[in-house]
């Protein structure tokens, strides 16, 4: 009889809007390819979603007493390992404390993956991701140097810490030359970005560095891609959205910047990120520990631009990138201006970036996930069917 090991994920998922909930369900789905992973999600609801069979049981975001009762249906069940995505955000409480109210009842093996790993956070920010330190058996970080963080800042046992990169999905897909082709942008310098859109993505200043480096390059085409926040949506609705349409206006760039405004299946978003030349992440938070997005363009060799973000200056070391100055529109368009005007550069990095994304496929990273999570169950090699 096949032998499995039982792992719950707690976690948003797909239908809701949000990057944990894709980087989980992309795991989930590379998991179940290694053979030896039995897995369902705890979704954590904000709304109603109507899920497919991967969701196993639904957590309403704002409800302390469920966190509680969850907990005790995970002590009772077969599950071996309880997998907690980390954000701050899609727990219920103040900075998600609610989730101490699981994990604190938890008899199973905790194995926390953080997406934010704050170097400089408060009281209430530290306390909350000390204590899910402590009650996790391992602790998955993106980024070597959230490592040192994680000690000095939050006083996490170092023999915990495992750095897994962010997954990368694999498509066969034609080359940049003729994805272009596909698109009619064969004679266009592409600049793309793309994720939720929200303020703290800095693309005010990408359209201010795109109205400067079109001054000498104007067959520059930036394309914006992705929908609005749905948090940002309903509490603000498309003022941001707004307020960068008239940037676009204001400096006549209708031309050279055009908005995707709508969800892309991955490949659709990966075949954008492909026939891209230049990749930017104008971010304005210096303290961001990860970028899925970031991470997807280097796992398709692409020339980066970006602000130097923690996430940032480690992946693009060693000249796998550049980096410009945050809420400097001028130094982000001397860096699109550098890649344009050096091809062999350019080039030079592709190279190098994509050997770094060979790394980061879902299948690498799922077989990494899997080792950990056989150390966390302390059964490696001997696990329940």
């Amino acid at each position: 009889m096949k032998q499995y090991l039982n792992i719950a994920f707690l976690s948003t998922y797909p239908p809701r809007e949000c990057g944990i909930a894709t980087f989980t369900q992309d795991l989930v789905t590379a998991l179940k390819k290694t053979g030896s992973i039995k897995s369902g999600v705890i979704a954590i609801n904000d709304n109603t979603y109507r899920y497919g069979k991967d969701v196993i049981y639904e957590l309403p975001q704002q409800d302390c007493k469920s966190y509680a009762d969850i907990a005790g249906w995970i002590n009772r069940s077969d599950i071996q390992v309880l997998a907690v995505e980390h954000e701050y955000g899609i727990y219920g409480g103040d900075w998600g404390k609610y989730l101490l109210d699981l994990t604190s009842r938890m008899k199973k093996p905790i194995v926390t993956t953080l997406h934010t790993v704050l170097p400089n956070p408060d009281e209430k920010q530290k306390s909350i991701l000390q204590e899910l330190c402590r009650e996790s058996s391992e602790i998955v970080t993106m980024a070597s140097n959230s490592r040192k963080i994680l000690c000095d800042v939050y006083g996490a046992d170092p023999v915990k810490i495992n750095v897994i990169h962010h997954g990368v999905p694999v498509f066969d897909l034609p080359s940049r030359e003729e994805l272009k082709k596909q698109a009619q942008l064969e004679n266009r310098t592409v600049i793309s970005t793309f994720g939720l859109i929200s303020p703290g993505k800095g693309l005010e200043y990408g359209i201010r560095a795109v109205a400067e480096a079109v001054k000498k390059h104007p067959d520059i085409l930036y394309l914006i891609i992705g929908q609005t926040h749905p948090v940002v949506k309903r509490q603000f609705g498309e003022a941001y959205r707004g307020s960068l349409e008239k940037i676009v206006d204001d400096c006549r760039l209708r031309r050279n910047v055009r908005f995707i405004n709508r969800y892309l299946e991955k490949e659709e978003l990966v075949r954008y990120i492909k026939l891209s030349d230049i990749y930017m992440t104008p971010y304005l938070g210096k303290d961001q520990a990860v970028s899925g997005t970031l991470a997807y363009a280097a796992g398709y060799g692409r020339a980066i631009v970006s602000t130097p973000y923690l996430y940032a200056k480690e992946m693009l070391a060693d000249g796998h990138g550049m980096l410009a100055e945050f809420r400097d529109a001028g130094s982000l368009a001397g860096c699109i201006d550098y890649l344009i005007e050096h091809p062999d550069k350019k080039a030079e990095m592709e190279k190098k970036t994509y050997e770094l994304g060979k790394t980061m496929t879902w299948e690498s990273v799922a077989d990494s996930y899997e080792k950990v999570f056989s150390k966390a169950a302390g059964k490696a090699g001997d696990v329940n069917g």
